[in-house]
């Protein structure tokens, strides 16, 4: 049986990681957010809405990273785990946002492993969910690269006319 200082210090690593994936949802927030503006004030409606969609669902991972690291008794952290990127074209928004999904599975696999570490297979529940939804804006964000790449200004043109509902 572990020690008491043992398990306040595998509890503490994993209100760490917990914490530090909040900072990375709430960073996703904003960027998805600011690229929501972008493209609904360039028209692309239906694109638009799809990264309104992935936002709300970060933000929904936020809140579950949160009431678990109150479950833990931790204090949820309200930083952002980076600076929003603004100024980019339409185009080069979902390559971008591609590879800051990508970068989220490492770090959220490295994560999930910690909470197994440390014995928490409640956290780790969390994280395999949070990877299974973050793979699938992954996947949602390359399929978008990869359509403005092949159809250009034919995909885009399409984009601009499809509206979208908010």
């Amino acid at each position: 049986m572990a020690a008491p200082s043992q398990r306040n210090a595998k509890k503490q690593k994993v209100i760490d990681v917990l914490n530090k994936a909040r900072e990375m949802e709430l960073y996703a927030i904003h960027q998805y957010m600011h690229h929501h503006y972008t493209l609904d004030s360039a028209d692309y409606g239906e694109l638009a809405s799809k990264m309104k969609a992935i936002a709300i669902d970060e933000m929904r991972h936020a809140e579950w990273l949160a009431e678990r690291i109150k479950e833990l008794d931790g204090d949820p952290s309200v930083r952002m785990d980076g600076t929003v990127k603004k100024g980019q074209k339409a185009r080069e928004l979902f390559g971008f946002d591609r590879e800051l999904e990508d970068d989220t599975l490492l770090k959220y696999n490295e994560f999930l492993q910690t909470c197994r570490d440390c014995n928490d297979y409640v956290s780790a529940n969390l994280f395999e969910r949070l990877i299974m939804q973050e793979q699938d804006h992954r996947n949602q964000f390359d399929n978008t690269d990869s359509h403005i790449k092949e159809l250009g200004d034919y995909f885009m043109g399409r984009m601009a006319a499809s509206g979208g509902a908010d």
